[in-house]
């Protein structure tokens, strides 16, 4: 235990990370949830994992705007692919969703087969590396959470079968994969949209915006002072937090 580590030059960066994923993923995921389409930010943000992986196959590990290129050109096309499937085949829209994820990660192994660090990147890929992240990254994530936050709340996003909402979805997830990887990314959509589920409007998103701040700051605590990756820790206190808000608040119908 080492109650040093909590330095704000360290953290910092990190926590703020974590708010601008939050910013556009609590409204977001209870959309998610009221839609019934849980694992689409898993689909999504695997298909923007792929376009990153493969643009690194093709170009030689290359890096800064081709990578964003890929990543946002990837997932734009998983969500197109996804919206489309919606309207022709909406009943099995989720079997579809964790398919194309199957899919998508498959691809990524195999692209990643002959690379002798190609484990390493699948790695940074689903649990990221949030504890790295730099001032010159919180920016253009500000603008483009702030952007999608303007978009959402305009409606853009409204409607049950909305074009719209899709490609929302796969910019706001692209983004957030780069910074936070897979695994944070689906953790804060759903976990906070999942505490709040019996409370509406913005009592509901003041529940869920609660539970991912104090998932957030308790995780990265706790990875600094117990010596802990800092990703999967976050998870499980995003998950604790979520726990607790429903064993506090419960809600109509709570034990059926």
């Amino acid at each position: 235990m080492n109650l040093a580590a909590l330095d704000w030059t360290i953290l910092g960066p990190p926590l703020l990370a974590g708010l601008l994923v939050l910013s556009t993923h609590v409204p977001l995921g209870r959309q998610v949830l009221a839609r019934g389409i849980i694992f689409i930010d898993l689909a999504v943000a695997q298909f923007a994992g792929l376009g990153v992986v493969l643009a690194q196959v093709v170009g030689g590990h290359v890096a800064g705007p081709v990578v964003q290129f890929a990543a946002f050109g990837a997932a734009l096309l998983g969500a197109g692919g996804l919206y489309l499937c919606e309207r022709r085949w909406p009943r099995i829209q989720e079997a579809i969703i964790g398919s194309v994820f199957v899919l998508a990660a498959s691809g990524a192994i195999l692209l990643l087969a002959g690379d002798p660090q190609g484990g390493e990147h699948l790695k940074d890929l689903l649990v990221g590396q949030v504890l790295w992240v730099s001032g010159s990254q919180l920016w253009p994530m500000a603008w483009l959470s702030a952007a999608v936050l303007l978009l959402l709340w305009f409606g853009v996003a409204a409607t049950r079968r909305s074009l719209g909402f899709y490609l929302l979805f796969a910019v706001a997830v692209t983004a957030s994969v780069q910074l936070v990887g897979v695994y944070l990314v689906f953790a804060s959509l759903i976990l906070p949209a999942l505490a709040s589920r019996t409370a509406a409007g913005r009592s509901g998103l003041l529940r869920a915006y609660g539970v991912g701040i104090a998932g957030y700051m308790l995780g990265l605590a706790a990875s600094a002072v117990f010596d802990l990756p800092a990703g999967p820790v976050i998870v499980w206190a995003l998950a604790g937090c979520a726990f607790v808000m429903a064993l506090v608040n419960p809600g109509p119908g709570s034990t059926d």
